[in-house]
């Protein structure tokens, strides 16, 4: 058995030649099928900055499996228990936010693995199991998870190698919102310093043979990240694309409404 991100990743014949994705910020099921519909190669849950619970984790992971993105649960922090959670409740890849360094990284790690490799609990009936239907389900379960650690620090880009080293982390994330806010550039995640720290962090992840990802707010950021060497990139998000395209929509009409009256209809 293998893990769908991870299959992913190594997938050469994408459209896009690498993974593009989203994030579902809504914590809806519907919009989350309808995102994956939309063609996204994965999707990013996100358990840290929305009101989705574990149940609704459930509904929504239901939802994207008659889909072809493949789901990513972000926890809302490194916590054994929650971690333990989500797994049972069907993640299969897990990132995890704000991880400053190795030792972060190996706690993460082992809340993800069966013994002897970890500390996850066991629970024999789970939505992981396919309720007790898999085969050796807790032999062979560590193999079919995958961790992501999200690096959003400068500190934590210090030791960005020896984060991304860790047995079982199986690729770096970098978050450019807090990144750049850590930086001193409060919402200008394109700055040109927090663009090099990236890069340079990508270059570092290579080196020990573990791919890179982040997140974009538009195409053009997709691009220039794409260009520094990330190997799967997030665009926007479902809210920030309906927003986004309600407000094109909003400014089209009223721009329509002013022209008809100003030709005095």
């Amino acid at each position: 058995m293998s893990n769908p991100f991870k299959t992913l990743l190594a997938n050469k014949a994408l459209p896009s030649g690498y993974p593009v994705g989203s994030w579902v910020m809504s914590a809806s099921p519907l919009v989350a099928e309808a995102m994956g519909c939309a063609g996204f190669d994965w999707l990013l849950l996100d358990m840290e900055h929305t009101p989705l619970d574990l149940l609704g984790l459930v509904h929504v992971l239901q939802a994207i499996a008659g889909t072809q993105a493949v789901p990513v649960t972000r926890v809302p922090w490194n916590d054994t228990v929650m971690v333990k959670r989500v797994l049972d409740a069907g993640a299969q890849t897990l990132m995890f936010p704000f991880v400053q360094n190795a030792q972060e990284a190996q706690s993460a790690v082992a809340a993800c693995k069966y013994t002897p490799e970890g500390v996850r609990g066991m629970a024999a009936m789970s939505r992981a199991s396919r309720f007790g239907t898999t085969k050796d389900h807790f032999k062979v379960a560590n193999a079919t998870v995958s961790v992501i650690v999200q690096v959003e620090t400068p500190q934590a880009m210090a030791c960005i190698e020896e984060i991304a080293a860790v047995p079982g982390v199986d690729s770096i994330f970098m978050g450019p919102g807090d990144l750049s806010g850590a930086m001193g550039h409060v919402g200008d995640l394109m700055h040109p310093e927090v663009v090099a720290l990236m890069a340079d962090g990508v270059r570092r992840c290579h080196q020990v043979g573990k791919p890179v990802g982040t997140v974009g707010g538009t195409p053009d950021a997709v691009a220039t990240y794409r260009a520094a060497g990330f190997d799967y990139i997030a665009c926007a998000s479902d809210l920030g694309l309906m927003m986004r395209n309600c407000a094109s929509v909003l400014s089209a009409i009223r721009a329509q409404d002013i022209q008809i009256h100003s030709q005095g209809y």
